[in-house]
């Protein structure tokens, strides 16, 4: 399905679960679409009695593309925020929580949970801190404050994530560049076979490839900068934060800034996980997720 917003950006969506039941918006991480949250992590919200909302954030998916825009070398534009330069990126993640809250006015919803994954994670940082009237509570997964402090990835990810588009790629070519990311990112023995995770990344591939627009999108995160002053420190909605140990993406470190910026957060560090919501703790982390928005204990 699709809406647009009052900001005029078109924004696909999908709705699971019973209709009466409270509403959970899922955001998600850099690049990824809709499709790519676990459909058995998924089922577990929708088994609890909730409602959840998925969506393609701009510039994936079936929602809008900005293609009249070019995103900056990340390399340069990260030492072009070093030198205080901002403006470089087509559109903030502030934009993208704008969004955010323009599918939740479209669709006439007032509050909501929120989990967001990674880049959602963030981008729900921003809708706490700036809508904190429409966010009931907030489960944030493997993300960060965007501290410049903090450890970073390692330099064979950075490279593969800054790397520019293949021009042209087969479908073979993609997914073996997908392939070789998550094997970096992913978690190791997570429950889940090769052929799984390629037939996800297919699927992937198969509704919408669109590599721009992940290139867009991590300049959006660039642009947004250190997220602490602005927006994680305001945050007054009941939060959980949860993080995998062995994360080499966004290193554990992130997940506790994220946890010592926000009064009264609650920090589960998952040990085992990378950078994924993998197969081996999926029933934990639906488990945490609703014991939060249910008001009980979630360590």
């Amino acid at each position: 399905m699709k809406l647009t917003t009052r900001g005029g950006v078109e924004i696909d969506y999908e709705w699971d679960g019973p209709q009466e039941g409270p509403v959970i918006l899922l955001v998600m991480g850099l690049a990824q679409q809709l499709i790519f949250w676990p459909e058995d992590f998924v089922a577990a919200l929708n088994d609890a009695g909730y409602r959840t909302l998925r969506f393609d954030n701009r510039d994936v998916g079936h929602s809008q593309k900005f293609s009249g825009k070019t995103a900056p070398n990340p390399l340069v534009q990260l030492a072009a925020r070093l030198a205080g330069i901002r403006g470089l990126a087509p559109y903030s993640l502030e934009d993208m929580a704008k969004d955010t809250i323009g599918l939740l006015d479209g669709l006439k919803i007032d509050r909501a949970d929120i989990v967001g994954i990674s880049m959602g994670g963030m981008i729900g940082q921003v809708l706490a801190a700036t809508y904190p009237d429409r966010v009931k509570n907030l489960a944030l997964i493997m993300t960060s404050t965007n501290n410049p402090k903090l450890p970073r990835a390692k330099a064979e990810i950075a490279r593969a994530l800054t790397a520019p588009p293949m021009k042209s790629p087969t479908k073979e070519q993609a997914l073996e560049r997908a392939m070789y990311l998550w094997s970096l990112i992913g978690t190791k023995n997570s429950g889940a076979s090769e052929e799984e995770l390629r037939a996800r990344l297919a699927a992937s591939y198969e509704r919408s490839h669109y590599p721009a627009g992940a290139r867009r999108q991590l300049a959006a995160i660039i642009e947004t900068g250190d997220l602490r002053k602005k927006f994680t420190r305001k945050i007054t909605a009941p939060t959980l934060v949860m993080h995998g140990s062995e994360d080499p993406l966004a290193p554990p470190a992130g997940g506790v800034d994220v946890f010592r910026n926000i009064k009264d957060a609650r920090l589960e560090i998952i040990e085992g996980m990378g950078h994924d919501i993998p197969k081996k703790f999926r029933a934990r982390i639906a488990e945490k997720t609703i014991q939060h928005f249910q008001g009980g204990p979630s360590a």
